[in-house]
C-alpha cells in the first residue's frame, strides 16, 4: 500500500474509538514533515497518528510488515504474523499494547479484524470422483484400461504444463527446500507425529532419516534455478475426474513457488502405494503407469535434474504413508517397506524409477 487517505483512515477509527475522533496530524515514523495523506506510509514504515477523541488528544501507530526472505515472501506469511502481534502483544506484561490488527481491501479501505476468531474461505463446488478410488479398482483387479491411461497422461501433461512457469525470487527456493525437512507439515512434523515403536519405528530409525533428510537439504537449497509454478500437495485425493480424463485439482498446499520434483513424486509415489497394498511390490499395471508417468515428464519436460533432487521429496511422502495415524490400517510389511524406500532412496545420489522394487527391500 503506497499511499492513505487520511478520510479513509480517519472512518476506520471513527469505527473504533467512536464518531468524536478527528485525525490532527499522520506522520510517517523517522520523517519530522506532516502530511495531509500518508504518503511516507507503505510497506514496513510505521506511521503515527495524533488524533482529538471526544476533545481528548490519543495517539496510535499504524504498521504493516515488509515482504522479506525470512517466511513472509507470500501475503498471508504477513498476514499470519500480525495477526499473532495482535493477540500476543497484549498478553504480556509492560508490551506496547495492540488496539486492533486490520486488513487492506484493494480500493483502499481498512478493515478491522480484531475481533475475529477463526478464518475461513468460501469455494466453488466440484463435482467429481477422486482419483483414489480409481487407483485403488486397479489395486483390487490388477488392470488398467484405456481410460486410466489416459487419465493418467493427462495428469502428467498438467504438470509438465504449470512446470514451465518459472520464478523469480531465488529465496523461495530456498524457503520451500527448508520448509520440506522443517516444516510441521512436512519432513520434521511427520515424524514427530508417529507414535512411539520399535524397529522401523523406533526413535533412532526415524532420527536416522530425518538426518539424512538435513544432508539433502544442503545439497538442493542452492539450487534456485528449479524454481516452478507448483500445486503443492497433488495426490489422488486432491484430484477430482469427471467424465473422461476431465479433472479438477483441490487443495493447492505450502506456497505457490517449489520444486517441480514435490508434485511428480507426490502423485506417483501413489501407484507404487497401491501397488504395494496389492502384492508388496511394485508390478502389473500400477507399475506399468508409474513409469509411463515418468519418462513422459521426463521427456516432455527435459528436466533430467529433477532424479538428482527426487529423494527428499520422495522420502516425505513415503514418511506419511507409513505414518500409523494417517494410515492406521495399514499392513506392517508394507509400512516396513515404506520407510524402508525412505531410508534407501536418500542414500542414492541419483534416483531411478526403474530400479523402485530395489528401494523396498530392506
Amino acid at each position: 500500500m503506497d499511499a492513505l487517505k487520511t478520510s479513509e483512515l480517519e472512518r476506520y477509527l471513527r469505527s473504533l474509538w467512536g464518531p468524536g475522533t478527528h485525525i490532527l496530524r499522520c506522520v510517517p515514523i523517522g520523517k519530522a514533515a506532516p502530511s495531509g495523506d500518508a504518503k511516507g506510509f507503505g510497506y514496513g514504515v510505521p506511521l503515527r497518528i495524533d488524533a482529538e477523541v471526544d476533545g481528548k488528544p490519543r495517539s496510535a501507530v499504524l504498521e504493516t510488515m515488509s515482504p522479506n526472505s525470512f517466511g513472509h515472501e507470500h501475503r498471508s506469511d504477513r498476514a499470519q504474523a500480525l495477526l499473532w502481534s495482535h493477540e500476543a502483544y497484549n498478553d504480556l506484561p509492560r508490551h506496547a499494547r495492540s488496539i486492533d490488527v486490520g486488513a487492506t481491501r484493494f480500493s483502499g479501505d481498512l478493515v478491522s479484524l480484531g475481533d475475529a476468531d477463526e478464518f475461513f474461505i468460501l469455494m466453488e463446488f466440484v463435482d467429481g470422483e477422486n482419483y483414489a478410488s480409481d487407483l485403488a479398482r486397479i489395486r483390487d483387479s490388477g488392470t488398467a484400461g484405456d481410460l486410466d491411461i489416459a487419465r493418467a497422461d493427462a495428469l502428467c501433461d498438467y504438470l509438465v504444463e504449470i512446470h514451465r512457469i518459472r520464478g523469480t525470487e531465488p529465496s523461495l527456493y530456498a524457503r520451500r527446500i527448508r520448509e520440506l525437512v522443517g516444516h510441521g507439515e512436512c519432513i520434521m512434523g511427520i515424524l514427530d507425529s508417529y507414535p512411539p515403536g520399535r524397529g522401523m519405528l523406533s526413535a533412532a530409525a526415524l532420527k536416522d532419516i530425518e538426518l539424512r533428510c538435513v544432508d539433502w537439504r544442503w545439497k538442493l537449497k542452492s539450487r534456485a534455478h528449479r524454481l516452478r509454478q507448483v500445486h503443492g500437495d497433488f495426490h489422488p485425493w486432491n484430484i477430482l475426474f469427471r467424465k473422461g480424463a476431465e479433472f479438477s485439482a483441490l487443495d493447492r498446499s505450502r506456497g505457490e513457488w517449489g520444486d517441480a520434483a514435490d508434485d511428480v513424486t507426490c502423485l506417483t509415489l501413489n501407484y507404487a502405494f497401491f501397488s504395494l497394498q496389492r502384492s508388496g511390490r511394485m508390478e502389473g499395471a500400477l507399475e506399468r503407469m508409474f513409469l509411463r508417468f515418468w519418462d513422459r515428464y521426463l521427456k516432455a519436460s527435459g528436466d533430467e535434474e529433477m532424479l538428482e533432487v527426487a529423494a527428499p521429496f520422495l522420502a516425505f511422502r513415503s514418511l506419511v504413508m507409513a505414518n500409523p495415524i494417517w494410515y492406521p490400517r495399514l499392513k506392517e510389511g508394507v509400512r516396513g517397506e515404506l520407510l524402508s524406500f525412505a531410508r534407501r532412496v536418500l542414500e542414492a545420489p541419483r534416483f531411478d524409477p526403474h530400479r523402485m522394487n530395489s528401494y523396498f527391500e530392506d
